[in-house]
């Protein structure tokens, strides 16, 4: 049994004779630019995160925060997105994306991409953002610009609180490289034998637990 629609006085049958159905879509008529690439897009979401590092309107400290965000975001796409593409690759899938682009040519784009983002977010952090914070009273120094007592004061926090939780891992031929954690923060030194002077080169991971 229909029922009449009372917005429109008809019933629900009459609107169904009505209804045309919409003819499907030519595809050769649709701009062939009417997408975007989606690994693009997220770059440049991320250079949207930048600018607001940029802007002068939004406190310091948060605008330090959008640039810790930005560096993050990018890691966070290399280790999933950038890797996807290369294990794709390395399969053989090299299905083209819905803007015609093989993998090989979509690293080749975001490489670039990234690369520029990078340049930027450099010459942000060193002539935007820490001037300000000097400013503001906070400066990032060298310890070859720290006074005596001030270093006398990093050594000791530096022996009590951070040297303790270091582990360094060697590399030689009886040592195999060692697992990199994704997103961890290592630094990549050369240690030297007190005794032999033998030099060596290691992986220390900085543990999260640090300030």
């Amino acid at each position: 049994m229909s029922e009449t629609n009372p917005t429109t006085g008809s019933t629900d049958a009459e609107l169904d004779d009505d209804w045309e159905e919409s003819p499907p879509a030519n595809d050769a008529s649709l701009p062939s630019n009417r997408f975007f690439d989606r690994e693009l897009s997220w770059l440049a979401f991320n250079g949207r995160v930048l600018e607001l590092a940029k802007d002068e309107s939004i406190p310091l400290l948060e605008r330090v925060n959008f640039l810790a965000i930005f560096a993050n975001n990018l890691d966070e796409f290399f280790m999933v997105r950038v890797a996807g593409l290369k294990r794709r690759l390395e399969t053989g899938i090299a299905a083209h994306n819905n803007v015609g682009r093989g993998p090989q040519q979509v690293l080749s784009d975001i490489h670039a991409a990234a690369y520029a983002l990078q340049i930027d977010h450099a010459r942000v952090a060193t002539d935007i953002i820490r001037p300000a914070m000097e400013l503001a009273g906070v400066a990032i120094t060298s310890i070859d610009d720290l006074s005596p007592a001030d270093r006398k004061t990093v050594d000791e926090l530096f022996v009590s609180q951070i040297f303790p939780v270091l582990t360094p891992l060697a590399v030689d031929p009886a040592h195999p490289f060692p697992y990199i954690s994704g997103l961890s923060l290592n630094l990549a030194v050369r240690v030297q034998n007190p005794k032999s002077g033998e030099e060596n080169f290691a992986r220390v991971k900085v543990p999260a637990i640090l300030p």
